[in-house]
């Protein structure tokens, strides 16, 4: 199989700004050269000249709710289990083709229903159906009457949905084993309120021992694992028994900004969900609404410090909640640039290479360089000086290991 020969590129590495009048190389489904010359064609070659169309990595989002439609639609439904196991694999396979067809070639779960991720994630792979590379999560990990444990409608049936509860360091330390044992790759624990929950954001739901537990089982078989944490005790404590993934992190400060840098935590700051829900709803929140206000505003001033600090931000949201559906992400890019100050270069980043170093990935994805996973985006327009041009449109071409996955190579008029 010849190569696959893009000319005429501009280059957005997702590290530096974009390099123009670039040749990248594809063959068998790596980047095999980033050229400021292209090379003389071989027998079987697939030559685009694009243009000065903008070659970049494909993106990341890492707080992903596969198995998610319209949550919380369906009330006293036990959360999670709002449609059977078969249906939520076809939802989830929707929603992971419309985070690819949107240029996100990697996606990480932040919670699903009924094991339903592995096996979709094992369908991607088998080629049956379309699908980024997706580490999948299991259920939610969290304690008796916590915030997602408070619809009434259980009467003690079998299937738990998307909540596992555990009482106890044994008990979280033997959920997070047989989560991995069903598939998940990464563990998601509900340790605070707040954020979108019903329980307030001061409460912690967690013990440090079990804490502790939960932790140290996820890292010894080698898994990620990442928690909803929103009030300042529960992320330093997280944080010192060794987090991977800050989901929220609402309050932020300096002092928790100094232990993401010391720790290498990444943070999922997820201001798309309440802004929206602000903007839709207004003061029908109540007093909720000048809650919500204060959080984004907080947030808005914290994250360009923690950005110049070094704090690695990803990208993701609750997308799959009532009324917040999934391919809304675009307007996650606007968000942190427009309102929180992030460089659209910056924000780039976060998406790119900020997610594959989530994902323990970062030696071959995330970035546009020599040796790497061909998983590329192919842009009209230049996103580190209008992020728009990844906001308000899916890309061109979708590319996930040098072959096109959506949209399609374009041509010079």
């Amino acid at each position: 199989m010849g190569r696959l020969l893009l000319t005429n590129a501009t280059v957005l590495d997702g590290v530096n700004g974009p390099a123009a009048g670039r040749t990248v190389v594809v063959a068998d489904g790596r980047i095999a050269d980033v050229a400021a010359q292209a090379p003389a064609p071989e027998d079987g070659d697939e030559l685009i000249d694009l243009g000065g169309r903008t070659v970049m990595p494909g993106m990341w989002t890492c707080h992903f709710h596969a198995t998610y439609h319209e949550l919380g639609s369906r009330p006293n439904v036990p959360y999670g289990n709002d449609f059977p196991p078969s249906y939520q694999a076809i939802v989830a396979a929707k929603n992971l083709r419309t985070a690819l067809e949107h240029g996100y070639t990697g996606v990480v779960g932040a919670g699903g229903a009924n094991e339903v991720e592995p096996g979709v994630k094992r369908a991607i792979e088998d080629g049956l159906v379309p699908g980024p590379r997706f580490w999948p999560s299991g259920r939610e990990l969290s304690t008796t009457g916590h915030a997602n444990d408070a619809v009434p409608w259980h009467w003690g049936m079998p299937a738990p949905g998307a909540v596992r509860i555990c009482d106890g360091a044994d008990a979280f330390r033997f959920g997070v084993r047989d989560e991995i044992k069903r598939g998940a790759e990464v563990i998601k624990l509900f340790v605070t309120g707040g954020h979108g929950t019903l329980a307030p954001k001061d409460r912690i739901e967690m013990t440090r021992d079990e804490l502790a537990a939960a932790i140290d089982a996820a890292h010894s078989r080698g898994v990620l694992i990442r928690a909803h944490l929103v009030n300042k005790p529960a992320i330093m404590m997280a944080l010192e028994l060794g987090i991977d993934i800050v989901d929220h992190c609402d309050e932020m400060d300096d002092e928790i900004i100094a232990a993401l840098v010391e720790t290498g935590a990444s943070v999922v700051p997820s201001l798309h969900f309440p802004k929206h829900f602000l903007e839709l709803m207004g003061d029908g929140f109540g007093f909720g609404a000048e809650a919500i206000r204060a959080d984004l505003a907080h947030m808005y001033e914290a994250i360009p410090k923690a950005q110049a600090a070094g704090v690695r931000f990803v990208l993701g949201d609750d997308y799959g909640a009532i009324g917040f559906a999934h391919g809304l992400y675009g307007r996650e890019l606007r968000l942190y640039t427009e309102h929180a100050g992030v460089s659209p270069l910056e924000v780039i980043g976060w998406a790119t290479r900020n997610g594959a170093e989530l994902a323990r990935r970062g030696h071959d994805l995330g970035t546009v360089e020599t040796g790497k996973l061909a998983d590329l985006l192919v842009v009209d327009g230049d996103p580190a000086t209008d992020i728009g041009v990844l906001a308000d449109r899916p890309p061109l071409a979708v590319l996930k290991g040098g072959e096109v996955v959506a949209g399609a190579l374009p041509t010079v008029a």
